[in-house]
């Protein structure tokens, strides 16, 4: 049932001039009830509700928010003729389809980096920016084998990168999806995983003491790193996360930066998720043996409570070294000047390890 005042008639600039104001019974009433509409026709068609990330909630607050960012103008900017309700809703699918598809992007990475680490005994791929290098290398594949504009370049493309489905590839280049599936499994088992092992082998994972002898850090079996060492707390360069981490002693953790999604698809996010207990869809806090912090939400400002709960977390458990990687300094965005501020309480936790690069920043 409408809300009563929403049923004498309002003007859609009467309506739009009611949202820039905040009135709350427009919001409630109108604004969520159209973006409810959109959310339960696209639900029947993407299965929504069953994504992580994917919620009406989630989608709905960041339509409005991008709308509110720029006081809600953008609806002012529709087509002669188009009714605001249906602007609206086009909108509201515009954002939905944009987050549906980074997540089958991120999914499919994610799938793709599993089948080929599970099934390619010592294959790996690097940790740093994976998403960028897995993008680059998919186009460097597609550039040294096929013709730009060639169906297994688009095939590649679309599936690996762009994050479509099967039957979204069939229909731009009129086949069938079976055919799109079999043409994708031959590229996948004859160019692209041979490709990958031969370009991106890395080395077999070294033991806490060998990585601690050849990064100068103290492995944790034979020195104390608890808050009542004196030497931790007066010397930093002990307290320096290292540039790769391979593996870990029994009382270390591995802090990386997520998505509230938390879809771990690629950088330190995926070597998380891999080897270090991180779990797909758990985007903040304590999962195995890592430490998820979000930092694709937004500006600084909105990293900054992840922090501080990770550093009060960290302080209420000195029995555990906690390394933080250079979070929010990758596929984020961010530059250690702004992010290494966000750490100035755990300077003086002595559990906690920073990456040098915030050191600079703190020093």
């Amino acid at each position: 049932m409408k809300h009563p005042t929403l049923s004498i008639g309002l003007t859609d600039q009467e309506i739009i001039e009611g949202l820039r104001h905040r009135d709350s019974q427009l919001t409630r009433f109108y604004f969520y009830d159209i973006c409810r509409v959109a959310y339960h026709v696209c639900d029947k068609r993407y299965d929504l509700a069953h994504k992580p990330g994917l919620d009406f909630f989630s989608i709905a607050h960041e339509y409005y928010l991008a709308l509110d960012k720029h006081n809600f103008h953008q609806l002012d900017d529709r087509k002669p003729g188009m009714s605001l309700r249906t602007w609206m809703v086009n909108g509201f699918r515009f954002v939905l389809l944009d987050r549906l598809k980074a997540y089958n992007r991120e999914s499919r990475v994610a799938t793709f980096e599993e089948r080929m680490s599970q099934s390619q005994v010592g294959f790996d791929l690097p940790d740093d920016n994976f998403s960028a290098d897995f993008r680059a290398t998919v186009e460097e594949i597609c550039s040294e084998y096929f013709a730009r504009d060639s169906r297994s370049a688009i095939i590649l493309k679309m599936l690996l990168v762009e994050g479509f489905k099967g039957k979204e590839v069939a229909s731009q280049l009129g086949i069938s999806p079976s055919a799109v599936a079999q043409r994708f499994h031959k590229l996948m088992t004859t160019i692209v995983v041979p490709y990958f092992k031969a370009n991106y082998t890395a080395p077999i994972a070294m033991s806490c003491v060998e990585m601690a002898d050849q990064l100068e850090r103290p492995c944790l079996s034979s020195v104390s790193l608890f808050s009542n060492n004196p030497t931790m707390q007066s010397n930093h360069s002990n307290r320096i996360t290292p540039s790769h981490i391979t593996s870990l002693g029994p009382n270390e953790i591995f802090v990386f930066g997520s998505n509230l999604q938390g879809m771990h698809g690629g950088g330190a996010a995926r070597a998380a998720r891999l080897y270090f207990g991180a779990k797909m869809g758990v985007g903040v806090g304590p999962q195995g043996s890592s430490y998820a912090i979000p930092t694709m939400q937004g500006g600084p400002e909105t990293i900054q409570p992840y922090v501080d709960e990770f550093v009060e977390y960290a302080s209420q458990h000195p029995e555990q070294v906690f390394l933080v990687t250079p979070i929010g300094c990758g596929i984020a965005g961010f530059e250690p000047a702004d992010i290494a501020p966000l750490f100035a309480n755990a300077v003086g936790v002595d559990n906690i390890y920073l990456p040098k690069s915030f050191w600079d920043v703190l020093a």
